[in-house]
């Protein structure tokens, strides 16, 4: 039977490493771990701990007694309570010293940065996956003509690698932000109930020296150079938004990808992987609906919502400390990373299988090149003596005529053969072939898809594709 509730994010989404970096096991091992370190550090200044205690509080670091913990709990109703006691019961001879002079934070916030630190570390290699596969895709499409659009309406053609560097871009600035916000995550370290650190103060009577150097070896300890210069009973939950805010940014630019691949699924331009036995409709069999963009879109809006939670807490934190924000950052915080890494994994996966299709790029093109070609006719004509101002009006005829039939009847696109047998404009076939070339429309695409492409795949190491992986036509 499964009558209980199961987080979708774990049972069909996120990667089993990010699962890791959050489970009990992890979070409660990272408890003990703090504990060990705490008491390590504690004993070199001087106090009363010894070796015995701390060897027997490292025997069980990773043997978690759930049970102990969980039945301790419904009857003191607190959980880092509930844990002291039940590491007591592994350990007895250390249970007089675990969490001396400690409150709450300090195995719970300090866990929330270890952990937060170490899921960043797997967002941003999961990232730079995505940035190098993204680069590959824009370099090998530099020159693939496509009909670009503003406002979802035909405009100027681009080329397809020219459009992968705009998704490109904005994964390369949430890159950076990443980075500038893992340099802001520091130790808590021990400060106490207000975040004086009063009891370690008492415990070391009186001796700041003894107090600043027991944080320093705690931070040591755990992996951490720096700690927060002041703090209350927490951490500064701004950071919490600022992390979330990375995360938020990186489901901004998957979201933007996704409706382009979405977009581009219905205009029969690209294919998402499609496997050979999947089913995309429950009613229609011929449906191959894009459903990994709809899922990134979809994870997307879980990720930006949760950062809207962090915000929240940030701004109403009452002085030193206030209880709010437990519950709920017990759930935006994992969430956030858990959906994040999901849609990081399709991301790949889409830029990485995604079937391109030429044809139909070139269809579209010759749909809408016409009524983009009319200046360039126009000034050709011109030059070949022509009169302006006749030739304009003659072209706007044409057009607004053409334009007409298309929408009316259907028909194709005949704009330029009309031109072709217009007297008026005095142009050959072969004249009119050499104006519709679709590369002078494209203007500067291609090189700029090279160049950036090239950049990003340089700075994150990236082996640059050959000009013979080109895709032109």
């Amino acid at each position: 039977m499964r009558n209980r509730y199961e987080n979708p994010l774990c049972e069909r989404y996120a990667s089993r490493r990010m699962q890791e970096i959050f489970s009990p096991d992890r979070k409660f091992s990272t408890w003990r771990k703090l504990w060990v370190s705490l008491a390590e550090s504690q004993k070199e200044p001087g106090l009363d701990i010894s070796d015995r205690q701390i060897e027997a509080m490292k025997e069980h670091i990773y043997d978690i007694n759930y049970e102990v913990a969980e039945q301790r709990e419904k009857e003191v109703r607190h959980d880092v309570m509930a844990h002291i006691y039940a590491y007591g019961v592994q350990c007895p001879e250390a249970k007089p010293i675990i969490h001396l002079g400690a409150t709450s934070s300090y195995v719970g916030d300090n866990t929330d940065l270890i952990l937060m630190k170490e899921a960043l570390v797997q967002i941003k290699s999961s990232l730079a996956g995505v940035i190098l596969e993204l680069a590959r895709f824009a370099l090998t499409y530099k020159s693939l003509p496509t009909l670009a659009y503003t406002h979802f309406q035909p405009a100027q053609p681009t080329t397809l690698g020219k459009r992968a560097t705009l998704w490109l871009q904005d994964l390369v600035s949430d890159m950076d932000t990443l980075l500038s916000v893992m340099s802001q995550i520091k130790m808590l370290g021990c400060r106490g109930a207000t975040g004086t650190a009063a009891s370690f103060l008492e415990l070391f009577e009186g001796d700041t020296e003894k107090v600043a150097r027991l944080e320093r070896l705690i931070a040591q300890k755990m992996g951490f150079d720096d700690i927060f210069d002041v703090s209350g009973q927490t951490y500064p939950r701004k950071l919490d938004y600022n992390v979330l805010s990375v995360l938020s940014g990186i489901a901004q630019s998957a979201w933007k990808f996704s409706n382009d691949i979405r977009l581009m699924s219905h205009l029969k331009e690209v294919d998402e992987p499609f496997e050979e036995k999947q089913v995309g409709s429950s009613a229609m069999a011929y449906k191959r609906n894009p459903m990994r963009s709809e899922r990134i879109s979809s994870l997307s809006r879980h990720v930006i919502s949760l950062a809207q939670g962090a915000a929240m807490t940030a701004s109403t934190q009452w002085f030193e400390r206030t209880l709010d924000d437990s519950a709920a950052r017990r759930i935006y915080i994992p969430e956030a990373f858990l959906a994040a890494d999901s849609i990081l994994t399709l991301y790949k996966n889409v830029i990485s299988n995604m079937k391109v299709y030429p044809e139909m790029m070139r269809k579209h093109l010759e749909e809408e090149l016409p009524f983009m070609a009319t200046e360039n006719i126009l000034m050709h004509c011109v030059k070949k003596g022509g009169d302006r101002q006749l030739l304009h009006e003659a072209i706007r005829e044409i057009a607004v005529a053409t334009a007409r039939d298309i929408k009316e009847t259907g028909i194709k696109n005949n704009l330029i053969q009309r031109i072709l047998e217009d007297a008026r404009f005095n142009i050959t076939q072969a004249e009119m072939d050499e104006l519709l070339d679709v590369e002078k429309f494209t203007g500067m695409a291609k090189e700029q898809a090279e160049n950036y492409s090239k950049k990003i795949l340089n700075r994150f190491g990236g082996e640059i594709v050959t000009e013979g992986a080109e895709i032109n036509v």
